[in-house]
C-alpha cells in the first residue's frame, strides 16, 4: 500500500509540471506575439514632433490596443500638428475630454485618427476607410487647390514617417468625429441648465427706502410664459415691438454659445457653408437666435445645403431684408428632430408648422419614405441630412431646397358702378289746387302762380 501511494504522488507531481510549463510556453508565446520592435511606427510617433498626440494616446491608455493593431496588419495614423492641440482647440473642448468620466469620447476621438491599413495619399479619388472607432473617415481632394483632405482637414505632410508596419500623414488640425461633438454638446447643455446662478444684492426701492420684494424666481428649464413672438425683436416682417425675457436677468442658458456650436457643426459637417455665412455675415440672426434661447425658447432650423442656396437668383437676395426673410420661413419655433416630424407625417398625412415669418407656415408631407417640406411640386425640398445638430434646445435638419411661401394672391373685386338715369317728374298737384288755377287762368292771372305753370 505504501509503495502504491508513493506511485501516485509521483505520478500527480508529474502531471503538474507538465501543465505548469505549458502554461510558461503559451505566456511566452503570446508576448512575442505583441512585442513591438524599435522600427515600429508607434516607436517612432513617441519619437517623433507630434508629441500632443502621443500624449493623448497615454491618457487614453491606448497603447495596448495600437499594439494589438500593429499586431494584426498595418495602420495609418492622422497625427495633428502640435499647434492644432495645443492653440488651435477649443480650451472647454480640450477640458471636456481630459475629464476622467469622458475616457470613452477621448478614445473614440484618437481611434477616429487610426486606420487599420496602409492609406497611400498619391490618388486623386475620393473614398472613405473605416477607422478603429468604428466609424468611417472621408479622404478627398480640395476642389481649388488640389490638396488632400480627411475629413475637412488639409494634410500638411505626406509620408510624415514611414515604417514597415505603418505610416505618418501629417495634418493641420484635430478630426472630431460626430459622436463625441454630440456627447460634448450634451453634456454642456446639461451643465449650464443645472448651474446655480448666483442671486444680486438686495434693491432699495428710492420712494419707500424699502427693500424690494424679489420676483418670483422662474425654474430652470420652465418654458417661457411669453409666446416666441412677443419676444422677437422686429424686422422686416415682424410687427412686435421687443418685449422682455420671460425669465428677466434670470438666464438658465448660454443660448449665444449654442448657437455658436450649431454654426460651427455646420462648418465640420460640410456643405452647408452658404447658411452659416448668412446667418454669421450677412444678418443679425445669430444674436437674435442666441436671445431667443437664453430666454428658453427652442427651435427648429432647417437648413438648405450648398448646391440649393447657389441657386438663389440676384432678384432674391437683393431686396432690402431679403436673406432675413428667407431664413426666418426656415426657423420653426419648436423642437423637433427628424423621428418626431417623420412620426407625425406618418400618422396625419400633412402637418404644418408655424415659422418665425408671421403668418406663413410650412407643411411638410411624407414622401418616398422621408419628409417633404413645401407647398408644391416646383417649390419644396427633402430631408437630406437628418438631426445635424440636437442638444435640446435647437435641432437643426439638413434639406436639399430653398422654401418660399406661397404667393398670395391678390384678387381685386372690381365693382363697377352703373349710374341710373331717373326721370324727373312734375309734382302732383291736388284736387283744390287744380280747380284754383283754372279759375285763374279764366282771368289771364295764372302765370303769376308756378305750381300752375
Amino acid at each position: 500500500m505504501a509503495s502504491m501511494a508513493v506511485h501516485i504522488f509521483f505520478t500527480f507531481l508529474l502531471l503538474l509540471l507538465c501543465s505548469s510549463s505549458r502554461t510558461v510556453l503559451s505566456s511566452a508565446t503570446l508576448q512575442e506575439t505583441h512585442q513591438i520592435n524599435s522600427n515600429s511606427v508607434l516607436v517612432a510617433l513617441l519619437d517623433s514632433h507630434y508629441t500632443e498626440l502621443a500624449e493623448l494616446i497615454e491618457k487614453a491608455i491606448l497603447l495596448q490596443t495600437l499594439e494589438d493593431a500593429v499586431g494584426k496588419h498595418n495602420i495609418t495614423i492622422f497625427a495633428p500638428r502640435n499647434e492644432a492641440l495645443e492653440r488651435d482647440i477649443d480650451p472647454e473642448f480640450k477640458r471636456f475630454l481630459l475629464e476622467p468620466g469622458n475616457l470613452k469620447s477621448l478614445q473614440t476621438l484618437l481611434l477616429y485618427h487610426i486606420v487599420p491599413a496602409r492609406v497611400n495619399l498619391t490618388s486623386s479619388s475620393t473614398h472613405h476607410h473605416p477607422t478603429l472607432s468604428s466609424d468611417r473617415v472621408k479622404i478627398s481632394s480640395h476642389p481649388k487647390t488640389g490638396s488632400r483632405m480627411i475629413d475637412s482637414a488639409t494634410v500638411v505632410q505626406e509620408n510624415a514617417v514611414d515604417r514597415p508596419d505603418g505610416v505618418i500623414h501629417g495634418i493641420e488640425r484635430l478630426l472630431i468625429p460626430r459622436s463625441v461633438q454630440q456627447d460634448f454638446n450634451n453634456r454642456r447643455s446639461l451643465r449650464s441648465i443645472s448651474a446655480v446662478k448666483p442671486e444680486g444684492a438686495p434693491e432699495v426701492d428710492p420712494r419707500t427706502h424699502r427693500l424690494k420684494k424679489p420676483a418670483a424666481p422662474v425654474p430652470a428649464g420652465a418654458p417661457p410664459v411669453l409666446p416666441i413672438y412677443d419676444a422677437l425683436a422686429p424686422g422686416p416682417s415682424l410687427a412686435p415691438a421687443p418685449a422682455p425675457g420671460p425669465g428677466g436677468p434670470h438666464k438658465h442658458f448660454n443660448g449665444h454659445k449654442q448657437v455658436m456650436d450649431f454654426i460651427q457643426t455646420l462648418v465640420h459637417y460640410g456643405g452647408y457653408n452658404e447658411m452659416a455665412d448668412i446667418l454669421v455675415n450677412l444678418t443679425s440672426l445669430a444674436t437674435e437666435m442666441g436671445r431667443l434661447v437664453s430666454e428658453g425658447y427652442v427651435l427648429t432650423v432647417l437648413a438648405p445645403n450648398d448646391e440649393a442656396m447657389a441657386k438663389l437668383t440676384t432678384d432674391q437676395l437683393s431686396e432690402p431684408g431679403a436673406p432675413e426673410q428667407i431664413i426666418y420661413y426656415h426657423i420653426i419655433p419648436e423642437y423637433q428632430t427628424e423621428e418626431s416630424m417623420y412620426n407625425a407625417v406618418r400618422r396625419f398625412g400633412k402637418v404644418s408648422y408655424d415659422t418665425l415669418r408671421l403668418p406663413h407656415k410650412v407643411v411638410a408631407q411624407e414622401a418616398d419614405g422621408s419628409v417633404k417640406f413645401g407647398h408644391g411640386p416646383d417649390v419644396s425640398a427633402y430631408l437630406f441630412d437628418p438631426d445635424i445638430y440636437t442638444d435640446g434646445r435647437i435641432s437643426v435638419q439638413g434639406i436639399d431646397g430653398v422654401l418660399f411661401p406661397p404667393e398670395e394672391e391678390k384678387t381685386a373685386a372690381k365693382v363697377e358702378t352703373k349710374s341710373v338715369k331717373v326721370a324727373a317728374l312734375p309734382p302732383r298737384r291736388g284736387k283744390l289746387l287744380e280747380v284754383a288755377c283754372r279759375m285763374l287762368g279764366a282771368f289771364g292771372q295764372h302765370t303769376r302762380f308756378t305750381t300752375c305753370q
